[in-house]
């Protein structure tokens, strides 16, 4: 497997039109992009055609050279995982269940011993152990985004997206799901991209961003790069400063314009 790109891919919702020929260079294995924009900025709508749950009125998406529209279903459900922003299951099952049952989904349903310990090890990696026997219903939002995170990693994919899993979670489970993704999708030497609104954490945890804005990417590179750029502020309609805290991490600072 090498990169995942996009060529021109256009996608309207009956006469709006949401993406406007998004084009981005190859994503490398094993780096963690952030996908960065405003609200209704195309994010969400860029994973789903991404993931081959809309179809694009135009372009094409490329994984490692292969046109994922060619995929069958099943395939491409195989090579790209997808986290949408909304958490969605059952209310009569347990965190447990749910978490198996996305372990489970393209490899049969009989579960044995192993299948039982890799679940109990992700819920724990996750910081979740704690809420294995919980039912979905009683989760709260926060709680429910990191059950779906640990839904979206149990599984082995090529290509991981995740549609802002940290909007409902306070700081240290941001951080601690975050670094969660970004060590995965290293070790797997996988291609994870991640749609965040908070710029810093995007600063912190990203390898790579991809600027969306009006249906089209407006800068993409490194995140020094980037949010250096003027598209940012143009963008988001705010000034933007950017300084070096003493880690020598980047801090986003934004003021009315």
């Amino acid at each position: 497997m090498t990169g995942l790109k996009a060529d021109d891919l256009s996608f309207s919702y009956g006469a709006h039109k949401v993406l406007n020929n998004v084009s981005f260079d190859a994503l490398q294995p094993g780096k963690l992009t952030a996908l960065i924009g405003p609200n209704a900025a195309g994010k969400s709508t860029l994973f789903r055609v991404i993931a081959g749950l809309l179809k694009p009125d135009a372009g094409k998406a490329y994984l490692g050279g292969t046109d994922l529209d060619s995929l069958s279903s099943r395939a491409r459900l195989k090579r790209i995982c997808f986290m949408p922003q909304f958490f969605a299951a059952n209310a009569a099952l347990t965190v447990f269940d749910v978490v198996m049952m996305a372990h489970k989904q393209l490899k049969g349903w009989r579960v044995t011993d192993d299948d039982m310990t890799a679940v109990a090890r992700a819920l724990d990696h996750a910081g979740i152990g704690h809420l294995s026997e919980a039912y979905i219903s009683d989760l709260s939002g926060g709680q429910s985004q990191m059950v779906s995170a640990a839904q979206a990693l149990i599984r082995r994919s090529d290509v991981y997206l995740f549609d802002e899993p940290t909007s409902a979670l306070d700081l240290r489970h941001q951080i601690s799901v975050l670094d969660h993704i970004k060590t995965a999708v290293a070790a797997r030497n996988a291609i994870g991209i991640v749609a965040l609104h908070d710029l810093n954490l995007a600063a912190r945890f990203a390898d790579h961003l991809l600027l969306v804005g009006q249906g089209r990417i407006l800068a993409q590179g490194a995140p020094n790069d980037v949010l250096r750029s003027s598209a940012i502020s143009d963008t988001y309609g705010v000034e933007i400063e950017i300084s070096t805290g003493p880690r020598e991490d980047l801090l986003v600072h934004a003021y009315p314009s």
